[in-house]
C-alpha cells in the first residue's frame, strides 16, 4: 500500500521533468520548422474538404436532371434554350454548329457552363468548375476521391482527342449520365450531365 505513494510521486516528478523537457525541446525546434507550413498542411486538408463537398453536391441533383448552384433550375431533357438564356443571359462562346455548345466562362468565383441542345432543349450539360481557387472545387477532386465517396462507376471509358487522351468515369443516376472527364487521375477537367 505505502508502494502507491512513493510511486505516485515519482511518476508526476518524472512527467513534470518530461514536459518541461518537453517544453524546452519545441521552443529550440520552433525557430527551425516555420510556422506557415503547419498552417498550409491545415488548408490543404480544407481544400480537400471542399473539393469532397463539390464532389457530391453532384449525386443527389444528378437523380432529377439538375446540376447543383446558378442552373440547379435547368433540367436535362426539358429545359428549353430560351429559358436558358432568359435565366443567365446569351452565351459569351456560343456554339458553332449543332454538335457544338454553348459555353458560359467562368469568371471571378462563377463556375463555367456549357450546354448542347436538340431539338431546342438542353441534351447535355458541362460543368468546368470555377478558376479561383480551383483546388477548392472540380481541381481538388480526383479519381481516387470519386471512387472511394461513390464507389466502382457503371463505366470507365478513355476518350483520345488527337493527343490528348482523357479518362471518363460515368455514373447512372436514374434516367441520367454523370460524367467525370479527368485529363490525369488527379486532374478533373470537367462534368457532364446527359440523359441515358
Amino acid at each position: 500500500m505505502n508502494l502507491k505513494t512513493p510511486f505516485k510521486k515519482a511518476a508526476i516528478a518524472l512527467t513534470a521533468a518530461g514536459v518541461i523537457g518537453a517544453g524546452s525541446a519545441v521552443g529550440l525546434y520552433s525557430t527551425v520548422v516555420p510556422v506557415p507550413q503547419a498552417h498550409a498542411a491545415s488548408v490543404s486538408q480544407s481544400d480537400s474538404q471542399k473539393a469532397l463537398n463539390t464532389l457530391n453536391s453532384f449525386y443527389k441533383p444528378a437523380l432529377n436532371g439538375h446540376f447543383p448552384g446558378v442552373v440547379s433550375s435547368f433540367t436535362v431533357g426539358k429545359t428549353t434554350k430560351d429559358e436558358v438564356i432568359k435565366a443567365i443571359g446569351k452565351a459569351p462562346m456560343p456554339a458553332k454548329d449543332a454538335d457544338g455548345f454553348d459555353v458560359y466562362g467562368a469568371e471571378m468565383g462563377t463556375p463555367g457552363y456549357a450546354f448542347n441542345y436538340k431539338l431546342d432543349k438542353i441534351r447535355e450539360m458541362r460543368y468546368f468548375g470555377t478558376n479561383v481557387e480551383r483546388q477548392t472545387n472540380i481541381g481538388g477532386i480526383t479519381i481516387a476521391m470519386v471512387k472511394k465517396n461513390w464507389f466502382a462507376p457503371n463505366s470507365v471509358t478513355t476518350i483520345k482527342t488527337g493527343k490528348l487522351s482523357q479518362t471518363k468515369l460515368t455514373y447512372i443516376r436514374g434516367a441520367y449520365k454523370l460524367e467525370f472527364i479527368f485529363n490525369s487521375s488527379t486532374e478533373l477537367d470537367h462534368i457532364n450531365l446527359l440523359k441515358k
